[in-house]
């Protein structure tokens, strides 16, 4: 482990970068504890010792506003009629099962769109409440790394709309620092995913493609190891005869997506005379629909008609124990927790890592953490960009906010260039400087904070500054604070954009509170803050 591991620079860029910054406090503490110390607790989370972010997530309230329903019938002769609402109201359906919020789907039952869509809003709501709020920030991190990985668009429908709390829950937390092989197969069974990529529509005889090609493509081996441009039959593909294909090419998916016909979802379809599903948004497996003739993937045979979704999890097994797939997954995490240009020497170790623990539970979470403790890792401050939910995250964590969610703030984070579960393709938000740097995403950025600092979307206001503080001592204490040290150019400039006398002491007036956080934010306009 690198020397400057108890460094207060260091552990406030491992802080930033392997969570959402330091809280006031929070680099005395890791210092005391040592960061190794730091990173186990992190990677073995425990919600029942987190009673903060528990508690904001019982109490805390969100608008939902709609006017009475018009009375008037909708297509199947239902009258659409129902009270206005006006209210803040808490966020009830996080831990609701998934057949809870299937119903909502019922275009019998008269509501506004706003009930409707009220399951994603809350999940919205609460990634942004925890990303501020939680004791395990790490977690946090990894959960927006495989909500991005395994992207799915909740904007995209409303069955995905409604499967978002479970995917969220049951998915994607529940897995991000476990096993991958049972990650996969969580993904693969979600309603979420079976809608994105339609797989809950694929049938023998008509299989659909664009799961199983994205498993492959995006979840998996990633697209250096399509090799179709070069080979276009499977014995051709380097190592494939004996087992140890070198890629994948389009004859594996193909046979891949037949593997998986008939895993679907509950959501009323027929399956025949006498038979239709259930609605209630749960994975199943109709054999009728499956084509049980044999397969071919990735040079392995299988044998026709076994057990039931024998087919399907021996797909999962396959790609998730192949080489390409720990390479391109340690690439990417490698990216994301270090440097955009990803050091080859600590992938490799990471690679190494992942392939002795395929079977391990906490597969993950040992990568992550040869990662963290990495000298690589130690060396690359200011090596990324944040994103906009970080910077707002991290502007309310740094000057003690008590961030409440909002819509408002919601939609800032999605004008300055992430729009929480609504990027609108399957490979995920890039997680690139060049995308997050253009003249519009950056003037959204700014504003991002200074509408946290003017409370302008009702999230909460920072604390007051002390009594007889000055302009110019606060733009010294907030660069020291984001920038690590003092930097008097970033200092002058902030006293400049303030105005007034900057050696004279706020008086105690509400405009002078607002005016005051407005320093604040401009010291986290400075690069050192934008960058992580």
């Amino acid at each position: 482990m690198s020397t400057s591991s108890r460094d207060p620079l260091f552990i406030g860029h491992a802080l930033t970068r392997a969570g959402y910054g330091p809280k006031p406090g929070d680099i005395d503490d890791v210092r005391k504890r040592g960061f190794p110390q730091w990173v186990d607790g992190q990677l073995a989370p425990d919600d029942a010792a987190d009673s903060t972010c528990r508690q904001k997530l019982e109490t805390v309230t969100l608008a939902i506003k709609y006017p009475a329903g018009p009375n008037t019938p909708d297509t199947n002769g239902v009258a659409q009629t129902w009270d206005a609402v006006d209210e803040q109201r808490r966020l009830s359906l996080l831990d609701k099962p998934i057949d809870r919020h299937w119903a909502l789907l019922d275009r019998g039952t008269p509501m506004d769109y706003a009930e409707r869509r009220r399951p994603r809003d809350e999940v919205i709501a609460a990634t942004i409440l925890r990303a501020v709020h939680s004791r395990w920030q790490v977690r946090e991190q990894m959960v927006d790394f495989w909500h991005k990985h395994f992207s799915i668009n909740a904007f995209a429908s409303d069955q995905i709309m409604v499967a978002l709390p479970a995917y969220d829950r049951d998915v994607i937390r529940a897995h991000c620092l476990g096993n991958f092989r049972a990650f996969l197969e969580a993904v693969a069974s979600s309603a979420a995913m079976q809608f994105y990529l339609s797989n809950r529509s694929s049938r023998a005889g008509a299989a659909n493609e664009n799961y199983a090609r994205e498993l492959f493509e995006l979840h998996t081996l990633g697209r250096d190891a399509y090799l179709n441009d070069k080979y276009n039959r499977w014995r051709d593909v380097p190592g494939a005869t004996r087992g140890t294909p070198a890629g994948y090419i389009d004859q594996d998916v193909y046979e891949a997506a037949r593997a998986f016909t008939g895993w679907t979802i509950a959501d009323g379809t027929r399956v025949d005379a006498g038979t239709v599903l259930p609605k209630t948004g749960q994975f199943v497996y109709v054999d009728a629909w499956h084509d049980g003739y044999q397969k071919r993937v990735l040079g392995k045979e299988f044998d026709p008609f076994r057990k039931a979704q024998a087919d399907g999890r021996e797909v999962l097994d396959l790609v998730a124990e192949h080489p390409g797939t720990a390479r391109f997954l340690c690439t990417k995490l490698v990216a994301r927790l270090v440097s955009e240009e990803p050091p080859q020497a600590l992938v490799n170790k990471a690679i190494t890592a992942w392939r002795a623990n395929t079977k391990a539970p906490d597969q993950i979470a040992r990568v992550v953490r040869l990662i963290l403790l990495s000298p690589e890792f130690a060396a690359a401050r200011g090596a990324r960009i944040r994103r906009p939910l970080a910077v707002a995250a991290s502007f309310a964590r740094a000057t003690g906010l008590d961030l409440v969610p909002t819509e408002g703030l919601a939609n800032e984070i999605g004008n300055a260039g992430e729009r929480l579960f609504g990027w609108p393709s399957p490979d995920g938000l890039p997680d690139t400087r060049r995308y997050f740097i253009t003249t519009d995403s950056l003037r959204h950025r700014w504003n991002l904070v200074i509408g946290l600092a003017d409370n302008a979307w009702k999230n909460g206001v920072i604390p007051a500054a002390a009594p007889g503080t000055t302009p110019r001592a606060l733009a010294q204490h907030w660069v020291s604070a984001f920038n690590g040290a003092p930097d008097a150019n970033a200092e002058a400039a902030i006293v400049a954009a303030f105005g007034g006398a900057a050696n004279l002491p706020l008086a105690d007036t509400p405009d002078s509170a607002r005016r005051a956080a407005r320093i604040a934010a401009y010291a986290a306009l400075i690069p050192s803050f934008q960058t992580a």
